[in-house]
């Protein structure tokens, strides 16, 4: 059974790890904990973007599993930020995950009602943050992104995209997890 452990980097406020642990564990029927605080990977902030890249904290990631105990670099890792995210082909994202590595992190600066333009809304931006990081760990347990745009493993191009998702796996995506041996609701 796969466990994992979720990072977060730098700050972001009004993220519970606890909460999106319990949440992250129900979607997938396994262990989710807590892991320590790590700072914001200075080599990856790209002055002329000003944006964070993406792969740094992938890397970042992996170097924490290296370091960590045996038991546990077996773990899928989850790191959350609440810096902006950048990949070299696209303006931005809202994530990124390695499924070799058994790492994925979520950005949640994107996420925030504020960013654009909107009142702030904790309860909506916890289930944008759910949304993302159940996309990206579908990800790194072997989902390709779905067709079906109510699926989570759908494609987020958009904010709009994310907020039209479901919160779970459609049935095509449900039944690949758990040919996978990962059950997912």
């Amino acid at each position: 059974m796969a466990l994992v452990i979720i990072h977060k980097f730098g700050k972001t406020p009004g993220i519970s790890l606890g909460e999106l642990a319990e949440e992250l564990g129900s979607a997938f029927q396994v262990p989710v904990s807590a892991g320590a605080p790590q700072p914001l990977p200075p080599d990856g902030y790209d002055r002329h973007r000003h944006q964070y890249s993406a792969a740094v904290f992938i890397q970042r990631l992996l170097q924490i599993k290296e370091r960590s105990p045996m038991d546990q670099r077996s773990a899928v890792l989850l790191g959350l930020t609440g810096a902006d995210l950048f990949v070299p082909q696209l303006t931005f994202v809202f994530g990124l995950s390695d499924r070799r590595a058994g790492a994925a992190v979520v950005a949640t600066s994107r996420l925030r009602p504020e960013f654009y333009g909107e009142e702030p809304d904790q309860a909506f931006f916890g289930e944008r943050v759910l949304k993302e990081a159940t996309h990206e760990l579908g990800h790194v347990f072997g989902l390709p992104h779905c067709g079906d745009a109510l699926c989570i493993m759908h494609f987020s191009n958009s904010i709009a995209d994310t907020d039209r998702k479901g919160p779970g796996f459609c049935r095509k995506c449900r039944a690949r997890l758990a040919e996978l041996g990962i059950v997912g609701n």
